[in-house]
């Protein structure tokens, strides 16, 4: 697995941030600090399916059970910190032309363009990586404006709600569907 660098002629400030600082690689175990810093912030997972983190050994474990093992799963990193994550997540059986995008980004770096910039790097490689794969799609919480700019941003294509989809911290929620289709422009 390489790192993904975004391309040249997307080297623009966004804020104080050069978005050719922003790279895409394997997350590894001596991340741990940097996960810490925002897996552990109720406002940076206020829309997950999953609660903030409360240890360290709970942080290991995710990384050792879920992130590592991941077919797809990349730390967002802004120079050497990690300062968010983003996957995708195959469908398995008769549905494999289809793959869930996932992301999230420490609340300090939020509204500078990380997400926006991580989504459109993931959306440049991941067709090509998996030859199989027609469809992206992504399930946005109805209230979280921000994730929605994100996609629409990275030219995903808002297709409706679905009502009543998932559960979010014990409420079940409507939940806004996004997709990219790997015959579509890439941004």
């Amino acid at each position: 697995m390489s790192n993904i660098k975004s391309s040249s002629q997307e080297r623009r400030k966004v804020g104080d941030i050069k978005q050719s600082m922003i790279t895409l690689r394997p997350i590894h175990f001596s991340d741990i600090d940097d996960f810490m810093a925002w897996a552990t912030d109720d406002r940076v997972t206020k829309f997950c399916t999953w609660d903030s983190y409360t240890s360290k050994d709970q942080s290991l474990d995710f990384i050792t059970t879920i992130a590592i093992p991941h077919p797809w799963f990349r730390a967002i990193c802004l120079g050497s910190r990690v300062v968010g994550t983003i996957s995708v997540s195959p469908d398995s059986g008769d549905p494999r032309c289809r793959a869930e995008l996932g992301y999230v980004v420490a609340y300090e770096h939020w509204g500078k363009g990380i997400a926006t910039q991580a989504v459109k790097m993931v959306a440049n490689v991941i067709f090509d990586e998996w030859p199989h794969l027609q469809r992206l799609e992504a399930f946005v919480d109805v209230d979280n404006e921000g994730s929605q700019r994100v996609l629409e941003k990275s030219g995903f294509v808002r297709e409706g709600v679905l009502r009543k989809y998932v559960i979010v911290k014990g409420k079940c929620r409507d939940m806004m569907v996004f997709s990219l289709l790997s015959t579509d422009h890439r941004l």
